[in-house]
């Protein structure tokens, strides 16, 4: 994304869905306010009227690209995040490392340290369940391109049930093996995402292509 421009996928009224590179947060920290996805989209709004305003539906990690949805207004992200769990299809593509099965569901409690690391645990009580199902498109002999299709949107689960799979996702710096790292990002892209509009009530649906970087590594 050079500068300030987005890559935006759809636009409405109500909804605007971006395309988000690699190495950007989406909302802001403590240390960080103004380098983010959402800054950049609430510019891009306000160039068209200083009123306008941007409301987050969900999360990407910084590292993780892909589709992303924003809100114009709060009607539109409520009835977007009431609804986002049961209605919303999310799927993704990643390069992980090693050999996988063909398919596989992967099932686990996620819990988070102090220090903000995910982890699986078998505290049903305390953890939250995380379902992540995969597809092997491609492999060659050090890495294997999957489909993946997540049933819930818990932080980091795709990276952390992977990595405990003894599959960590390719440049992943926090939850798995770095020295194989072609691309310097997390070879992970959100190319499939399939909600209600929230005011016309039809299903509207995005996919983008592969990454062609991914596919040159799993050749």
């Amino acid at each position: 994304m050079k500068k300030d421009k987005l890559n935006i996928v759809y636009e409405d009224k109500y909804l605007i869905v971006i395309n988000k590179p690699s190495h950007i947060l989406t909302i802001g920290t403590e240390k960080e306010k103004e380098k983010t996805l959402l800054h950049k989209v609430i510019m891009y709004e306000k160039r068209k009227n200083k009123n306008n305003k941007v409301f987050v539906v969900h999360r990407l990690d910084k590292d993780t690209s892909g589709l992303i949805v924003f809100a114009k207004d709060e009607d539109t992200k409520y009835k977007l995040q009431n609804n986002w769990e049961k209605d919303a299809k999310r799927g993704y593509v990643a390069i992980v490392n090693g050999k996988t099965k063909d398919k596989d569901i992967l099932k686990s409690y996620l819990m988070e340290t102090k220090t903000l690391m995910v982890y699986s645990t078998n505290d049903e009580k305390n953890g939250k369940l995380a379902i992540t199902e995969y597809e092997k498109l491609q492999e060659n002999n050090r890495v294997t391109l999957l489909k993946i299709k997540i049933k819930t949107g818990r932080k980091n689960q795709i990276r952390v049930q992977l990595n405990d799979n003894h599959n960590p996702i390719v440049g992943d710096k926090k939850y798995g093996n770095v020295k194989f790292d072609p691309l310097r990002r997390l070879c992970l892209h959100a190319n499939y995402l399939s909600f209600t509009h929230p005011k016309t009530g039809k299903r509207i649906t995005f996919e983008l292509d592969i990454p062609k970087e991914f596919l040159e590594i799993v050749k």
